[in-house]
């Protein structure tokens, strides 16, 4: 139940859309290949091969001869296609609430409403079924690459630990934070009167802020700093990669609060602290949880899936145990032997979908079936309290990120073993 570091469905969409060239009319259509028990079409060939050249266009890059590209084009079709059968074999479906649901997502990061987004599409001659769909197959074959390649992924305590001993492991899991700057830069050659009078404004500027001046506002009018307009922010830095002073005021401050003037070769200095995360003293809510999971697979299709699990909720609605059905029916061999238990565990830990649920369900009330990338689940939430998870926090931070890195290097692999196992027939 523990979410991994995939790449997100939005990191595989975004981009897409917008970049999809016009589909070319094939006055005759035939096959390209035969993948074990789907086809591709040669018209879909050429109209990836459009949109790849359109990217490479847009991006400055020098185009490869068509045979080529027409080679490589083919090859990622052909994959894609594997994945999108595996998918189907397993029964995993996306349904039309998820798929609207990233549309929509797609749609904000691409700051227009999803109006704006759907007529932009149609202005760039692309159907807004023909974006729904191209998107449910990316989400399939994502979801298809998390279940397949997750399950090859193991990271040892030892891995964890050294990773954490190394230099690399304590600037990776050292205090991030979100910082705003205004500067007043000393000249080389100011004289010891200039340099007072600066030091003077820099602390004028603090007394301001101290007594509830908006930080932004000053920063626009009377830092010298290059991020000026944008109100000094300076966005996310790492606390072990800032200078010795700064880190050194910074840690001693609260969020919202700001340093008194910090002197530098280069001038006077005014921080505040809009944001942190990581770092010691990590006050983490915590929840005691239990779930009943049910899976669709390759004799149960997501419906059947579902509706599996209205059945189990309605019991558990009529009076039934809900660690005896967790016992007899969950699919989560993790937590099903305890009663669904998955005893204290922490929002970040979880699936978007099993943390929404979690964190609106009242206490001790047992929710209504929702879907995750891992199958249909009922949860209650039993408790809550706050730890100190400095520690915890740590550790997880470093295993999710050797994760990602032994997932990026194991779905090559993984690529490369179901092309060799498919029947694959190219006839182009």
């Amino acid at each position: 139940m523990v979410s991994k570091l995939y790449p997100a469905v939005l990191g595989l969409c975004a981009g897409l859309l917008f970049n999809m060239a016009q589909a070319q009319v094939v006055p005759l259509d035939r096959v390209a290949a035969i993948v074990d028990n789907d086809v591709v079409m040669l018209s879909q060939v050429e109209q990836r091969m459009a949109a790849v050249r359109q990217q490479l266009v847009e991006r400055g890059a020098q185009l490869p001869p068509d045979d080529i590209l027409r080679e490589q084009v083919l090859d990622r079709l052909v994959v894609e296609s594997i994945q999108l059968q595996m998918g189907d074999r397993a029964g995993i479906r996306i349904d039309d609430a998820s798929l609207n649901q990233t549309m929509a997502q797609l749609a904000e990061r691409n700051g227009v409403s999803l109006e704006q987004f759907r007529a932009a599409l149609e202005r760039d001659g692309i159907s807004y079924n023909q974006a729904r769909e191209q998107i449910r197959q990316e989400m399939i074959i994502n979801r298809v690459r998390q279940r397949r390649v997750a399950e090859r992924i193991q990271v040892s305590e030892q891995e964890v630990r050294n990773f954490l001993n190394s230099e690399a492991g304590r600037i990776e899991t050292a205090a991030d934070y979100q910082l705003a700057m205004i500067v007043l830069p000393v000249p080389e050659t100011a004289t010891q009167e200039q340099v007072a009078r600066i030091a003077d404004t820099a602390q004028e500027i603090y007394t301001e802020l101290r007594g509830g001046a908006d930080f932004t506002s000053l920063a626009v009018s009377r830092s010298g700093g290059d991020t000026a307009l944008e109100g000094g922010e300076l966005g996310w830095r790492k606390g072990a990669q800032l200078p010795g002073p700064f880190a050194n005021a910074i840690a001693a401050l609260e969020i919202g609060e700001v340093t008194a003037p910090i002197r530098s070769p280069a001038g006077y200095h005014i921080l505040k602290l809009q944001d942190k995360r990581g770092g010691d003293g990590q006050m983490v809510d915590e929840y005691q949880v239990r779930h009943i999971l049910i899976k669709p697979s390759e004799i149960r299709s997501e419906g059947e899936a579902a509706e599996l699990m209205q059945r189990i909720y309605e019991r558990i609605g009529n009076g039934e145990s809900f660690a005896t059905l967790a016992r007899a029916v969950s699919e989560d061999p993790g937590s099903a032997l305890n009663g669904g238990s998955l005893n204290w565990i922490t929002p970040d830990a979880m699936v978007p979908e099993f943390r929404e649920v979690m964190l609106s369900s009242p206490m001790n009330q047992v929710s209504r079936p929702f879907q995750s990338q891992f199958g249909w689940h009922v949860l209650e939430v039993q408790d809550k309290r706050t730890v100190d998870m400095t520690s915890e926090m740590r550790e997880q931070q470093a295993r999710n990120l050797l994760q990602n890195r032994k997932f990026d290097e194991e779905l090559q692999t993984w690529l490369l073993e179901i092309r060799g196992d498919a029947y694959v027939e190219i006839k182009i």
